[in-house]
Order: C-alpha cells, then sequence, then structure tokens
C-alpha cells in the first residue's frame, strides 16, 4: 500500500480547476473560504439559514462567473464581492430596508479607555448586528468592507448624503450601546465589592 500526501493546491490551481468546472476544485474552493463568506453574509443578513442561502447563492455565481476572474487582485477579494453583491440583491428583494429611522441621540460621548475588560469581537459583531437593517448595511459597506459613501450610494439606489447619514446614525448607535455596556459593568464592579 503507497501512502501518498496530496499538496495543498494553490489559489492559482484552484481557479483553474474551477474554470475547468472541476468538482474538486470547487469543493476546495468552497472548504478554504466558505466560513469567512458566511460571516460576511451574516454581517448583512442575520438570519442564520438566510445568511447560508446567500452564501451558497454567492459560491454557485462565484463558479458560473469564474471565467471573469482574470487574476488581478486576491481571489478571496473577487469573492468577497460577490457575496457582498449577493447579500445586498437578498436584502433588495426580500427585505423591507428603511434607511431612515428614528433615533434617540447619544446623551454623552463614551469613555473608551474606562472599559476595563475590554470589548471582544464577537461583543462588537453583536452590536452590530443589533443596528437597524439600513444602518447595519451602510456600516458594514463603509466602515468593514472599505466602499466609499458614492458606491454605497450606487449599490444602495441612495444618495451619497443619505448614505453619511446612516453611518453617522449607525456610529451614535454603537456608541450608545458601548455606553450602556460600560454603565453595566461599572455596576457589576460596584456590586461585587
Amino acid at each position: 500500500m503507497r501512502l501518498t500526501i496530496q499538496r495543498s493546491k494553490t489559489e492559482e490551481d484552484l481557479v483553474k480547476g474551477c474554470k475547468s468546472d472541476q468538482a474538486y476544485a470547487q469543493r476546495l474552493v468552497y472548504e478554504r473560504y466558505s466560513g469567512k463568506m458566511y460571516a460576511l453574509c451574516q454581517r448583512y443578513v442575520p438570519d442564520r439559514s438566510e445568511a447560508e442561502e446567500v452564501m451558497i447563492g454567492g459560491f454557485t455565481k462565484t463558479f458560473d462567473k469564474i471565467g471573469q476572474f482574470n487574476g488581478d487582485g486576491s481571489f478571496e477579494g473577487w469573492i468577497r464581492r460577490i457575496m457582498v453583491n449577493e447579500s445586498l440583491i437578498y436584502l433588495r428583494k426580500n427585505k423591507s430596508m428603511y434607511l431612515e429611522v428614528d433615533i434617540c441621540e447619544a446623551d454623552r460621548e463614551p469613555d473608551f479607555n474606562s472599559l476595563e475588560t475590554g470589548l471582544e469581537v464577537e461583543d462588537l459583531m453583536k452590536m452590530i448586528q443589533d443596528l437597524p437593517i439600513g444602518y447595519r448595511t451602510v456600516f458594514n459597506l463603509y466602515a468593514i468592507e472599505g466602499y466609499s459613501h458614492k458606491e454605497i450610494g450606487e449599490q444602495l439606489g441612495i444618495n451619497i448624503n443619505t448614505s453619511k447619514s446612516q453611518l453617522s446614525r449607525a456610529r451614535k448607535i454603537l456608541q450608545k450601546m458601548l455606553l450602556e455596556r460600560e454603565s453595566w459593568e461599572v455596576k457589576k464592579l460596584i456590586s461585587n465589592e
């Protein structure tokens, strides 16, 4: 019996395999990137099963459009763009996206230095998930994906100033959430003394 060890496929090999409709290469691409792409889709579509559907649709589109990937930039970045677009398409088709929502203004600025325990990534992602859908979408596109307000406006069919306003309001809500967390932590410390 002969033992063979397979080396990991390079990104270039995977792209070539996908362009040749090789199921093995497609499976490897899916296995390599599905975790990150699922997390990306879930930032826009909080329901787990819906986010998974969006991700699967994104991979289907990735394999259908693989011929359009010319090697400029990273393959992962190209897939990310498809996933963001699929998420936005899903939101437009399936959700009433109200980009204007009244909010209470944050009454003071948070003192980020006083958060003794620090903020975990999961905590911040949960806070972002709790934003209204329009605010969350603009925040994700701008702060996490790096889109400009012009690009966001084009993607969502909104005015550039609306995008800026939504980002500002999202930040204020996140600040308010941080203040509430800070207050809760202080109360917890006091009660433990």
